[in-house]
């Protein structure tokens, strides 16, 4: 029997619990601790959670991969130190527009140390950018629109939150069609801060200036939030010379626990590749499954 993967979680919110959930369900991981900046009772904690809470990956033995679950802004730091470190990283960035500039950045770190970074290892981006590939190849001349939610955005809900003045906040994601989104951000105002002047730097926020963005201000953020999201994909194009080709993806999901079970995934698929930096679209897909791959092959193909 191969022995376990040795992985480490950094950050423990919503994904990273769910991401201790995730490796302790996986046949061929094992959580060798978890790794957060802030500790108010690691000795209650620690017995809790059975493993080792610490402040430093340097504290833990034997790491092959960290998975990043932390927010957006703090990733490609933290993907660029732990590379360095000759430990493989997972994370889930999730800003579209400069996902490929970050990636360029730390696929040096990568390969000077012999390492694997896979980035935006979530469903979007992530998977649904597999099947956007997918349908594409199928339909190579066409259009696709992916329309999201509605549901609550994880990555929009915490750059809400580092907007000073902003206590809490849940953003929304509304589809309206031909993939258009609204945005309905809930809420809470610290005291001494003008709700009017704290929506607008909101709004101005790069996360939310290209949306059509409604704020709204609430007493307690908790009453409002459902982790529940979801997705729906179309693509009618062209396949050679046929049109009207029509194909769909549809999924209703929770967000941070199907984004923590990805990047387990890709965890595993970064032990199989060549030093460098990822994106879920360069991997093989039968590299992110647990198995023996000519089981896999026999099993799906």
């Amino acid at each position: 029997m191969e022995p376990r993967i040795k992985a480490a979680i950094i950050g423990y919110g919503n994904i990273g619990k769910f991401a201790l959930e995730a490796i302790k369900a996986s046949p061929d991981f094992e959580l060798g601790g978890i790794v957060r900046s802030a500790r108010p009772n690691p000795k209650n904690e620690t017995k809790h959670l059975g493993v080792p809470i610490v402040k430093d990956i340097r504290e833990l033995k034997d790491i092959k991969v960290a998975l990043l679950t932390l927010p957006t802004l703090l990733v490609p730091q933290a993907a660029d130190e732990i590379l360095a470190m000759g430990i493989n990283t997972v994370d889930s960035y999730d800003i579209h527009g400069e996902l490929a500039d970050y990636k360029k950045k730390i696929d040096h770190t990568a390969r000077k140390n012999n390492t694997v970074g896979v980035i935006s290892a979530g469903w979007d981006p992530g998977t649904d950018s597999i099947i956007r590939c997918m349908f594409e190849f199928m339909a190579p001349q066409g259009i696709t629109y992916t329309n999201f939610g509605p549901g609550m955005s994880m990555g929009h809900s915490v750059a809400a939150r580092a907007i000073p003045g902003i206590k809490d906040a849940l953003a929304i994601t509304m589809p309206q069609g031909a993939g258009i989104h609204r945005r309905v951000v809930y809420i809470e105002i610290e005291e001494g801060y003008d709700f009017a002047k704290t929506a607008a730097e909101l709004k101005a926020d790069p996360y939310f200036s290209s949306d059509d963005t409604t704020v709204i201000q609430v007493d307690d953020i908790n009453n409002l939030i459902d982790m529940g999201h979801g997705v729906s994909m179309e693509r009618k194009g062209v396949s050679g010379l046929t049109h009207n080709q029509l194909m769909s993806f549809t999924m209703r999901i929770n967000n941070p626990a199907v984004t923590a079970q990805i990047m387990v995934a890709a965890a595993r698929a970064s032990l199989k590749q060549k030093p460098g930096v990822y994106t879920m679209i360069e991997i093989p897909i039968i590299d992110y499954m647990a198995g023996d791959r000519d089981t896999i092959i026999r099993k799906y193909v």
